[in-house]
């Protein structure tokens, strides 16, 4: 038996030179948690060439929903960015990871901590009303060098607080803070300075990160993951895993290639 499904493309949206969005069927027996991440790719010369790619769509939707970015000589991306609707994909079908809500303990305000694609698991997370039940606070800050890299932006803004499972939690609970690094924007700087500083706290009207009561998730680059990992542990933060929840939790499956 394969471990791999063949699912077709129904969508492709190209965000900039660098980032693509595409929606693919869904088996009904692929089982996933949101946040989680498989293994998709495509098959060449008769093998799979393959990536792992957290899932953007939330768990309950039909399709499946991936964000990549391109690179030119990358041996799976420089082929995917050029798919097209009705190509087929292969998708891994034990889907895995460990930013999961279940992982980490009760808190008040979850802070999820995204740089470039390391976006794409929060996605699913915030369509989650499991989500703005176990928190009060719901705040996902995406770090980005160019505006235009700021993939979903819209949904974020307009879309998600009059959704049908999770809009009137998020109208109350959830704050969204998009920043980038190498344009003029109205927020701008890197993750783990803005943090730092105090000005990504001072920005949303909240006290700084405290152990007591905040709970973290991480996904992005290799250097942005080891240092709020750095930052989070000076201040007290237990690092969760799949098998003891703890303070915050890492995906270390895919640091951004």
């Amino acid at each position: 038996m394969s471990a791999f499904l063949e699912e077709k493309v129904l969508s492709v949206h190209h965000w900039t030179d660098r980032l693509f969005t595409f929606k693919t069927t869904r088996d009904t027996s692929l089982r996933f948690s949101n946040g989680h991440f498989t293994m998709i790719g495509l098959r060449v010369n008769d093998k799979p060439l393959l990536r792992a790619y957290s899932i953007v769509s939330a768990n309950y939707e039909e399709h499946l929903e991936f964000l990549s970015i391109k690179v030119p000589d990358g041996p799976l991306t420089a082929r995917l960015q050029h798919i097209q609707v009705g190509d087929t994909i292969i998708v891994g079908k034990k889907p895995t990871g460990t930013l999961l809500i279940d992982y980490l303990l009760p808190g008040k305000r979850l802070f999820m901590l995204a740089t470039g694609t390391g976006l794409a698991p929060f996605m699913s997370i915030v369509h989650d009303p499991a989500t703005y039940e176990k928190f009060e606070q719901v705040i996902l800050v995406h770090g980005v060098r160019q505006k235009d890299e700021l993939a979903y932006h819209d949904l974020l803004v307009e879309h998600l607080p009059s959704h049908e499972l999770v809009g009137d939690m998020a109208q109350s609970q959830f704050r969204y803070y998009p920043t980038v690094t190498r344009e003029t924007y109205r927020n701008m700087g890197r993750v783990t300075d803005l943090i730092e500083s105090g000005k990504l706290f001072a920005d949303l009207g909240m006290p700084p990160l405290d152990a007591a009561h905040d709970r973290v998730m991480i996904c992005g680059s290799p250097g942005m993951l080891r240092d709020l990992k750095q930052m989070l542990e000076a201040r007290s933060f237990k690092e969760g895993n799949t098998s003891k929840p703890g303070d915050f939790v890492i995906e270390r499956a895919f640091a951004e290639q």
